[in-house]
């Protein structure tokens, strides 16, 4: 039994040492050798079509013998763990022969259309003697996922260029294509660099007090009248007056609506990318300034939760978390989502939530939930513009279709503005803004909230 499976692996060695892949070269060589044989009636001729077939034969054979075995390549793929959607991302092949002479290289690799777009066929190379190609490439992330990579295959020609051999080289990395996170590093480095206004977040200066109590101490001249305490003047018989600190830890919760309305597209990518950006965008914010945050995604059920939480692993618990939800064509559970908020979050926290308000019933439902937290929680609701329900408001001719389609998007966006007001009436905070617009808006109403301490 040994001998026998020790001989079909010979076999199998001698069959992969031989194998190989005739090319465009060889059946040109060919073509132009068969009208020598039209010449085969003299025996002149017949000798002279004979003699250039062998000729290509030996030079076939010559050609097989030259090409490389698998051992004689290596191939390694250096890409990104993690890719944000929209993205674009940069990797490399390295291509390396063990062999004393120049070969020629093509690379092919399965990359994951769905979840990297951008990826092509690669063009030959030479591939010099016991040298290294490099080969760069660049993807974009389009799905969010994790997946694997795919396998990679190489096939490699001499100069001769008469055959070719493929060798598949399996691969076992992976890839995150998670929500981007393009908009945080820019942030930060618009920080550093103090242009932020670029981007439309305005600069806001922390006043000199706040709402947390620190102490009281003897009243001075220049200091505010109205935080003197009146009962511990009186006990005291001279004026004393309170002093606060901005308190720096605070608690901020993020909902993102995953419903229907999340599924349009706003450019290349849904609403619901957007939100999700933002959402990681006013929590690398908020944690950079000694915040807890914490998420909740929610459709017509929980999709993400994440516990309030803090410092630099909040936000990668946060992005995790994202990584599988996607909108769904289902109509938001407000009360659910509320109900699990007031169980998870009792402390009195700044609740910014990403959604889209057209419907009137809907609207009533959130304005209802709103004004019950309204005692315990802060609220911003950052209501997602509808672009396309603004441009068919415009009528583009005289056709009785046209103005019905018009004058039914001029209705709902009657509504929704209806909707927004009764939410301010009711002392939330509303921002009305485009998906693209949406990051700097949430940072600036967020460093507003903070500077003039309304929590």
């Amino acid at each position: 039994m040994d001998l026998w499976a020790t001989l079909k692996r010979r076999i199998g060695a001698i069959r992969a040492a031989l194998g190989f892949t005739p090319t465009r070269r060889l059946a040109l060589a060919l073509a132009l050798a068969a009208p020598l044989f039209l010449l085969s009636g003299w025996p002149v001729g017949l000798w002279l079509a004979r003699l250039v077939l062998l000729c290509i034969v030996a030079a076939l054979v010559v050609d097989v013998a030259m090409l490389p075995r698998r051992s004689d390549i290596d191939v390694v793929r250096e890409f990104p763990d993690t890719v944000g959607v929209g993205d674009h991302v940069s990797g490399r092949y390295l291509v390396t022969s063990h062999r004393d002479q120049p070969l020629w290289a093509t690379l092919f690799d399965d990359l994951p259309a769905k979840h990297l777009a951008g990826t092509d066929r690669f063009a030959e190379s030479l591939l010099a003697p016991k040298g290294t190609l490099e080969h760069s490439f660049d993807v974009t992330g389009a799905d969010r996922g994790e997946t694997a990579l795919g396998d990679l295959a190489v096939r490699i020609r001499t100069k001769l260029g008469l055959a070719s051999r493929s060798f598949r080289y399996a691969q076992s990395d992976r890839v995150l294509v998670a929500p981007s996170l393009a908009g945080v590093k820019r942030f930060r480095w618009l920080a550093v660099h103090h242009r932020l206004a670029t981007v439309g977040v305005r600069d806001a200066r922390r006043r000199g007090e706040g709402r947390a109590f620190a102490r009281l101490r003897d009243y001075v001249v220049g200091d505010d009248p109205r935080h003197i305490d009146w009962k511990a003047t009186a006990r005291r018989g001279h004026p004393i007056t309170r002093e606060f600190t901005v308190e720096q830890s605070q608690t901020v919760f993020i909902l993102v609506d995953a419903g229907r309305s999340m599924t349009q597209l706003a450019g290349r990518y849904p609403r619901f990318e957007y939100a999700l950006s933002a959402a990681l965008l006013l929590a690398d914010v908020a944690i950079t300034a000694g915040d807890r945050v914490g998420a909740l995604v929610f459709d017509d059920q929980l999709r993400a939760l994440v516990p309030a939480q803090r410092g630099v692993t909040a936000l990668a618990a946060l992005r995790t978390a994202l990584v599988p939800v996607q909108a769904t064509l289902v109509e938001p559970d407000y009360a659910a989502a509320f109900r699990v908020l007031a169980q998870r979050q009792r402390k009195r926290s700044l609740i910014v939530l990403i959604t889209d308000v057209i419907d009137a019933r809907a609207s009533r439902s959130l304005l209802a939930h709103l004004t019950r937290g309204a005692s315990r929680h802060l609220a911003v609701v950052v209501a997602l513009r509808n672009d396309a329900l603004l441009q068919a408001a415009t009528i583009r001719g005289d056709l009785s279709r046209d103005m019905y389609e018009s004058a039914a998007a001029e209705e709902l966006i009657a509504e929704r503005l209806t909707s927004l007001q009764r939410m301010r009436d009711a002392g939330v905070v509303v921002l009305d803004v485009a998906p693209d617009a949406m990051a700097a808006a949430v940072v600036n109403q967020y460093l507003e909230l903070k500077t003039r301490g309304a929590l």
